[in-house]
């Protein structure tokens, strides 16, 4: 039987980032803040089209100790790596210039650099800090690791100087723009957005329905446990690296295809399509490069999906979620993947094969889910069935030979804040 990664109580997750700080600095820290990572149902690459997606905060959480300091300096410690690092937050530079700040603490420097970038706080109002991090999301499982963090500190930062941006989402939306530009300019990695929304403006048992285009998100009820279902995460461990320029390609290509069809973005394209002004043959038809073809095909239809994911959920929310409600979301994540594998070749032999073996033993559907190139898949599974799925997948990779595996329940957590245990 598979063991399933637990996630840390508030409680514990505030001692061990309260008891690090103490090893580390001395003395206590200010408060202790966590955010979660998150994992997207459905709706993926869509967010840097402008489209549609569908994620839950997950319940493992990535928790922050800080204490401001007087000047400008800040400190780090994680759990997860060796020594302190010291940044001067006045000489923080975007990745690749002179200046710039190297591995994990580019991340959190980012946030405080952002903050004040983007007009949320005045020049110097971000004080110097000392930060003391432990994390039970796990790193390079495309859970959004690095979103979590970025979103911890970032309330943290908030709280300590007084933004008052946490206070409501109209706020919180503007922190994820923060941690978004953090993370693509600071640390240097691509992200579209979804992953710090979803970590800083989700709501317990809802998924969220992020509008990327505009910013909009509604929260979708999602009470898995009323239907006896569980989502299963199933962490591959295949290396999981979006900084080898896969992820630059593909968004490129899409950028491309837009321009060829003479929009902003192809959220415009699959808008058409939903109102009948055009369909996917006539779209497609416009385009000569196939593999911008492809590209687009997926992109419009997995904005589709959420839609009809979306409807679906409305219609059959909680205990109603069974016979036709669930064949149709099973065909949602069934379909999903197939077009990330497909058209836009972002599976792995392990992600298909986590895939194909939790459909044969009896899951509702499953679909790789993140960036892809490694990472996770998720299968929706009968509760009961929930071990069984993860021992099976687990004996398939020992078959194939590739590393063991690990797993996890997802249910659609709470988002980032101040933690009071």
């Amino acid at each position: 039987m598979s063991d399933l990664l637990a996630a840390w109580s508030d409680a514990e997750g505030a001692a061990r980032a309260r008891d690090l700080f103490s090893a580390t600095y001395g003395g206590a820290p200010a408060g202790v803040w966590a955010a979660p990572g998150r994992v997207n149902i459905v709706g993926e690459h869509t967010d840097y089209n402008g489209g549609l997606c569908l994620p839950i905060a997950l319940p493992h959480r990535t928790f922050v100790a800080l204490r401001p300091r007087a000047d400008r300096t800040a400190r780090f410690v994680s759990a997860q790596e060796p020594g302190v690092r010291e940044v001067d937050l006045d000489a923080v530079a975007p990745a690749g210039a002179p200046g710039a700040v190297e591995g994990w603490p580019a991340y959190a420097a980012g946030v405080a650099w952002a903050l004040e970038h983007e007009g949320l706080a005045r020049p110097g109002q971000i004080p110097g800090f000392d930060l003391a991090v432990d994390s039970c999301v796990p790193y390079g499982a495309g859970l959004s690791s690095s979103a979590a963090l970025e979103c911890a500190v970032a309330v943290a930062l908030d709280d300590v100087a007084g933004l008052g941006l946490g206070a409501d989402d109209a706020g919180r939306a503007r922190l994820a723009a923060a941690c978004v530009r953090a993370e693509n300019d600071i640390a240097g990695a691509p992200t579209g957005g979804m992953d710090q929304a979803a970590s800083l403006r989700a709501r317990a048992g809802h998924a969220l329905l992020l509008d990327c285009r505009d910013g909009a998100a509604r929260h979708v009820p999602l009470d898995l446990g009323a239907a006896d279902l569980a989502l299963l995460v199933m962490d591959t461990r295949a290396p999981h690296r979006l900084v080898d320029g896969q992820y630059a390609r593909r968004r490129q290509v899409c950028e491309d295809a837009a321009g060829v069809l003479g929009v902003p973005s192809l959220r415009e394209v699959a808008d058409d399509f939903m109102v009948g002004e055009t369909t996917p043959e006539e779209v497609l038809a416009r385009l000569d490069d196939a593999e911008q073809r492809r590209r687009v095909r997926h992109v419009i239809s997995e904005i589709a999906r959420v839609r009809f994911l979306v409807t679906r959920l409305d219609q059959a929310p909680g205990d109603q979620l069974q016979g036709w409600a669930l064949d149709k979301v099973a065909w949602a994540l069934d379909a999903s993947h197939t077009s990330l594998r497909d058209d836009y070749e972002v599976s792995s032999p392990e992600l298909d094969l986590a895939v194909e073996t939790a459909r044969r033993l009896g899951a509702h559907g499953a679909r790789m889910t993140g960036g892809g190139f490694g990472g996770s898949a998720i299968a929706l599974v009968d509760a009961d069935r929930a071990r069984d799925v993860a021992t099976g997948v687990a004996g398939a990779f020992a078959a194939a030979g590739y590393a063991p595996p690990a797993f996890l329940l997802a249910s659609a957590a709470a988002p980032a804040g101040p933690v009071t245990a």
